[in-house]
């Protein structure tokens, strides 16, 4: 009886130090069945970005912890979706995982896929300088743990993997094995671009995080964009213009009317205007027209929905330059998500194409901005 004891405490032990984690230079080690010793680096040793108050205790939230007691329920709620969220870093790993928990056990939309609601989307700097599509993070529950990319030539790159569209993150952590390295990039010298709108915005309904307008152009203006989208609920709000004007972006992008009839149009969009340029006399601010309907060619009420609308914008972006306001920017709607009705997949929420080809649409004017502000 003694010996068998003896021999299952053995065993005991030999399994402990098999699975239980050890710390090599400050990152966990998991060494388990099918992880092979690997390091695990939480994404807020890396640096999360894309995120408009750094310093906020709420590591996982779009707006700032203050912010509760300042906008409607909806809006705060929203703000725990980590819509435009990403983190950089190097490594010269062949392989990639990532393990994440989730705050909503909601996985997916019925017009929105699980791997753009609740997935990470992960995508490596090429030779030529351009960012690639790698892996993506396909959730299955409330807490995954994932291949992202694996087969890997053993050489340092950098790579860059965002954060869900339409959920919260309690935690999210990247693995390499333990024989690679894996550190931060160093952090973002230019200022941010602001988004401001509704579900659009936020990604509903980009297949994966990558996709969404916001994503495109951060990759392809090699530029942080913060994302602040809140879905059904962009109305440009006096509580949210005072929480925008104190950051201090190269530009804001006000892309609301989706969430807005005429007459809210009418009431709201100069004061908003006129709250971010007290705190910031110069920064270009962009008034854009909401994208057409897939099927207002056809359907009346929808047609006169985007008419109202932007006759009510392009009033106050008017009367706005007629009172003296400067570096003010009109995106008109024409061509943001097509001509051919493939660009969304209930006339309103754009596809893969559709923000594609919003951000093609977009870029133009960012690109003229950014060439304007030179002095950055």
């Amino acid at each position: 009886m003694k010996i068998r004891f003896l021999i299952k405490m053995k065993l005991v032990l030999v399994l402990g130090l098999i699975l239980l984690p050890a710390v090599i230079d400050g990152h966990q080690v998991m060494n388990g069945p099918d992880d092979d010793a690997y390091i695990w680096s939480d994404i807020k040793e890396l640096g999360i970005r894309g995120k408009g108050w750094k310093d906020d205790a709420l590591s996982f939230n779009r707006l700032p912890a203050k912010a509760e007691s300042m906008v409607r329920e909806a809006v705060w709620g929203l703000s725990s979706n980590t819509a435009g969220f990403y983190v950089r870093f190097r490594s010269n790993a062949t392989s990639i995982k990532a393990n994440w928990k989730l705050t909503d056990e909601k996985l997916s939309f019925p017009h929105m896929a699980a791997t753009g609601v609740s997935g990470l989307d992960l995508y490596v700097k090429w030779e030529d300088g351009s960012w690639r599509w790698l892996g993506v993070g396909k959730p299955d529950s409330i807490e995954n743990k994932v291949t992202l990319a694996e087969g890997l030539s053993e050489s340092a790159r950098e790579y860059l993997l965002y954060l869900p569209l339409y959920n919260g993150i309690e935690f999210v952590k990247i693995g390499v094995p333990a024989a690679f390295k894996i550190e931060p990039v160093p952090p973002d010298t230019g200022k941010p671009i602001v988004f401001y709108g509704t579900s659009i915005t936020q990604g509903g309904c980009a297949s994966r995080p990558g996709m969404c307008t916001t994503a495109i152009l951060h990759r392809r203006l090699n530029r942080e964009f913060i994302n602040l989208g809140f879905s059904g609920n962009g109305r440009m709000e006096p509580e949210v213009a005072e929480l925008l004007a104190e950051l201090d972006p190269l530009a804001y992008f006000i892309d609301c009317l989706p969430n807005m009839a005429a007459d809210v149009v009418a009431a709201r969009v100069e004061p908003f205007v006129k709250i971010l340029r007290k705190a910031h006399p110069d920064t270009p601010i962009v008034l854009a027209e909401d994208r057409t309907y897939d099927d207002a060619f056809l359907i009346e009420n929808k047609r006169l929905r985007n008419t109202e609308s932007r006759k009510a914008l392009r009033n106050a972006y008017e009367n706005l330059l007629n009172n003296g306001t400067r570096h003010l920017y009109y995106q008109i709607a024409e061509g943001q998500l097509g001509f051919d009705g493939d660009g969304t997949v209930d006339s309103s929420h754009p596809t893969d194409l559709g923000f594609y080809r919003q951000a093609e649409v977009y870029q133009l004017i960012l690109q003229h901005i950014i060439q304007e502000n030179t002095f950055e």
